[in-house]
């Protein structure tokens, strides 16, 4: 008798337990289809809720002199641009590790993380023209166009998304909604700004990244189609770095890599990583952040300086990249930030 009691209450206990994690399931499920159909609107400006003394403060920051604490008392307060990491072809190296040194950095992490699954890292097997029709959904509905980092393969992603916008493959582009994974039936979209409507095509993105992208992966694998493209960067962005390092045999550098070049009027700068760099240790840089000195050396980098690598015991072979690509994120995340304050205030704002 006693052990049927205890049994049966073993039974009752379990299945308030089962009926407790189906209702959070039910609800977790629930808040995200309101989460999706709320961020499935259009941007508006009229929705933007800044403090006027929020924005004056934006509005009075250097995009190329922006300190750690700008970024922490005004920038973290600012709207902010989505990041699409894109990890390369071998599953095992995402680039989750780049994602979280953005986050520590200061990088809104909603930003940063996949709607939906919540993800830090992208696939770089992934449909260009799909990705290049999602960047187009979130500048409408975000009223941001989002920026591009790559590694490895998804490096040559990056770049062939900016061809895609180029029209170089097709003359136009579906938008694609990431939130109901589906291309929408036009290859146009509102203008948050001036509420126009303008095509996919010929859209561009504030901020681009390839790191260790070669071609000669693009060969064995067979995308010919980006062979000869890799190098040349179009118009749809504004500012492109491209990170290599001599003898990356997984990139195909035998000793020399080849520079990334401007078609037309994209601002293309190419870095060159020191010898310690590893092809598939690029992304790993949360600890940089975590480290005060580091952090501090990536705080108060600027492109062409001439401060030495500070001497800790961590490694520091990621340092360069890892400053780089944070000094053009939080630059064009303030850029960003002040066109839609002044947009706000009814101050006239180009839209490229």
């Amino acid at each position: 008798m006693g052990a049927s009691r205890t049994q049966l209450t073993r039974f009752l206990q379990g299945a308030r337990l089962g009926a407790a994690l189906l209702f959070t399931a039910a609800s977790a499920l629930c808040t995200t289809r309101v989460e999706a159909q709320e961020a499935d609107v259009p941007f508006a400006l009229g929705r933007l809720t800044l403090d006027p003394a929020i924005e004056d403060r934006i509005l009075a920051l250097d995009p190329l002199r922006l300190s750690a604490r700008d970024v922490r008392e005004t920038l973290s307060h600012a709207p902010a641009p989505r990041i699409i990491n894109l990890q390369g072809s071998v599953p095992v190296v995402t680039m989750a590790p780049f994602a979280e040194f953005l986050i520590a950095m200061g990088y809104p992490e909603q930003r940063i993380r996949r709607p939906g699954d919540g993800a830090l890292s992208y696939s770089s097997f992934v449909d260009a023209r799909e990705l290049a029709g999602t960047l187009a959904w979130y500048d409408e509905h975000e009223g941001m166009m989002p920026m591009l980092i790559g590694h490895s393969q998804g490096g040559m992603i990056a770049v062939k998304v900016l061809h895609e916008l180029a029209g170089e493959f097709e003359a136009s582009v579906p938008v694609w909604n990431p939130l109901r994974r589906a291309a929408e039936p036009r290859t146009e979209i509102v203008d948050p700004i001036t509420g126009k409507r303008r095509p996919v095509v010929g859209l561009k993105v504030p901020y681009a990244a390839a790191i260790a992208t070669g071609k000669l992966p693009r060969l064995l694998l067979g995308q010919w189609s980006m062979l000869s493209r890799l190098h040349q960067i179009p118009d749809t962005v504004k500012e492109f770095t491209g990170f290599s390092f001599e003898w990356d045999a997984i990139a195909g550098n035998f000793g020399s890599a080849e520079p990334y070049r401007a078609t037309g009027s994209a601002h293309v700068r190419n870095v060159m990583l020191p010898p310690s760099a590893s092809h598939l240790g690029l992304p790993r840089a949360v600890e940089l952040a975590r480290d005060p000195v580091t952090r501090d050396w990536i705080d108060r980098y600027a492109p062409n300086g001439s401060a030495a690598t500070p001497s800790v015991a961590i490694d520091t072979s990621n340092l360069l990249h890892a400053a780089d690509i944070w000094y053009s994120v939080k630059k064009q995340w303030c850029l960003e930030a002040q066109r839609l304050v002044l947009a706000r205030r009814g101050k006239p704002v180009e839209r490229e």
